[in-house]
């Protein structure tokens, strides 16, 4: 899969690397949490540890920037669906 023709598919593609590496990283964390739909949708995802990714994702947002945290958390999540969405969206 081309992951740079869909919105996000940098982050996505970056999480991947990082969760084959066994890197903790905001992007690993973030395909982490959409696991379950983007292996539904064909993306080979590695498996991870992580028991609480939404919460581990926050953690780490909120150690580099505690007052952006929410924001940064929440536009993640929009570009995990919106590349969630166009890869439906084209199969």
């Amino acid at each position: 899969m081309i992951f740079s023709i869909f919105p996000g598919g940098d982050l996505i593609e970056a999480g991947i690397r990082d969760l084959s590496r066994g890197v903790e990283s905001p992007q690993a964390l973030l395909v982490a949490i959409g696991m379950p739909r983007l292996k539904r949708l064909g993306v080979d995802v590695p498996d991870h540890s992580f028991a609480f990714p939404e919460l581990q994702l926050y953690r780490l947002l909120s150690q580099s920037e505690p007052d952006g945290a929410h924001g940064r958390y929440n536009a993640l999540i929009r570009r995990l669906v919106s590349f969630e969405r166009a890869v439906e969206c084209a199969s």
